[in-house]
């Protein structure tokens, strides 16, 4: 099997991220920030964390959550609003308020968690 693009895995973690597939779309990433460095690693690592941050959450580990966010928000805070297609701004947004429901949530069921919103290439 050949390996799969960078691109493709990126695009792939996007999916599944939005399909609240949060394990799988962390391993598709890790893929891609193993062989990144600079300010791009730092990207990737900030939307694994989300990601793990969101998983943590859902399974009633809330100090994980928490503490993944906290290194997620530390990373994508410098990232621009808009940037590789996505509205990170949104996203960043989204997850700040995911993330404080969820730990005041008390066992209830959590509200569906933060969306990655493809940007149209055109509106740059």
């Amino acid at each position: 099997m050949t390996p799969q693009p960078h691109a493709d895995f990126y695009e792939q973690g996007i999916d599944l991220f939005n399909q609240g597939r949060f394990f799988e779309c962390h391993e598709a990433w890790e893929e891609i920030w193993k062989r990144s460095d600079g300010e791009l690693k730092v990207f990737y690592q900030g939307l694994i964390q989300a990601a793990v941050a969101i998983l943590h959450a859902q399974r009633g580990n809330l100090e994980g959550a928490r503490s993944l966010y906290r290194k997620a928000s530390a990373k994508l805070d410098s990232i621009p609003h808009e940037h590789m297609g996505l509205a990170i701004g949104e996203l960043r947004i989204e997850l700040k308020k995911f993330i404080e429901l969820a730990t005041r949530a008390n066992g209830s069921p959590l509200a569906a968690p933060p969306q990655l919103r493809r940007i149209s290439k055109s509106s740059a």
